[in-house]
């Protein structure tokens, strides 16, 4: 999703929403059972504080956010060398 949304090479891209859309419902429909569709820290600490996930299971939900979303972003760095330019 970073790649599309951000990258420079693709600069006339209309359909970032689509593209987004798609990857989080792969998501969704692949592990949503199994992780009960947390795949943001904002919705892991919703669905505790509404009782839906256990408090002592919140750790492994925000630390795979995060982790993953570190891993995007050197994905996106190692694949993108060209959009490190400073402005």
């Amino acid at each position: 999703m970073l790649n599309v949304a951000t990258s420079r090479d693709h600069p006339g891209n209309s359909f970032y929403g689509l593209a987004i859309g798609f990857t989080v419902f792969a998501g969704a429909a692949s592990v949503g059972n199994i992780s009960g569709g947390a795949f943001n820290p904002a919705v892991a600490l919703g669905a505790s504080v509404m009782g839906l996930f256990s408090w002592s299971n919140i750790w492994i939900y925000l630390l795979a956010d995060f982790a993953g979303g570190a891993a995007a972003a050197l994905a996106f760095r190692y694949l993108n060398p060209g959009d490190l330019r400073r402005a």
